[in-house]
């Protein structure tokens, strides 16, 4: 039993997403996820600046950012800071390899992801707030995805880790998949064994068809009908 009485495999709590929250995007959701407050607004296709444009492809431009009032590490900064900076990369290459970019030459697609809270698991949490706010813009992609982290605490692999699990413990693994078990993302801050990975990896596929499931939930109800595999409403 973990600090805040969650078994090893248990997602923290509340878990709640909505799409269509931003009159002004292209597609949009707000994601819900423990103490974490998630905002992504995707702007595009559209007409991409002459020293951006591919001519084979869109090109993806994704800003992630924390909201001053986010925590406490973020009050009073102004300027993005460093782990923003990578964070947003690390998110455009993951969300590169799902997008279907090359339906879209010469344009560009932007999202712009705003953490308004912070607890911990943000960039995952943003990974899969924004595959929801592509859908809502109907972005085609190649797959769906989902991102969770696993960790190690207190000697025992344990599955999205709150932020006092990520503070005090021995391990943190962000992992981004999508539906065909490719890893999108993947990152390692601390040391586990190559037994512990394995489970973290086992910990985090056995979420997939949870994640899918709550995105399909919440388009259903966006689009009032049921929507078969690829998230086409049924006729």
């Amino acid at each position: 039993m973990r600090a805040d009485g969650r078994k090893v495999d248990e997602l923290r709590k509340p878990l709640r997403l909505k799409v269509g929250v931003l009159n002004e995007a292209t597609g949009s959701a707000y994601l819900e996820w423990g103490g974490n407050r998630i905002i992504v607004g995707v702007f595009g296709p559209k007409d991409a600046p002459p020293h951006f444009t591919r001519p084979d492809r869109a090109t993806l431009r994704v800003d992630y950012k924390m909201a001053t009032f986010s925590s406490k590490e973020e009050h009073g900064r102004s300027a993005p800071s460093r782990r923003s900076i990578e964070i947003s990369k690390v998110l455009r290459d993951a969300l590169s390899r799902i997008v279907m970019l090359e339906k879209y030459p010469g344009s560009q697609i932007d999202i712009h992801i705003l953490v308004l809270q912070a607890e911990g698991g943000t960039r995952v949490a943003s990974f899969y707030a924004a595959v929801a706010a592509l859908i809502a813009a109907g972005i085609p992609m190649r797959t769906r995805g989902f991102g969770v982290s696993a960790g190690k605490v207190n000697d025992e692999v344990v599955l999205d880790l709150s932020k006092e699990e990520d503070n005090l413990g021995q391990a943190d693994i962000p992992v981004c998949m999508d539906l065909e078990g490719n890893v999108l993302l993947f990152q390692l801050d601390g040391k586990v064994k190559p037994e512990e990975l394995k489970k973290a990896f086992e910990l985090i596929q056995g979420k997939k068809d949870f994640f899918d499931k709550m995105l399909r939930e919440e388009f259903e109800k966006f689009y009032s009908g049921e929507l078969d595999y690829d998230f086409r409403v049924k006729a």
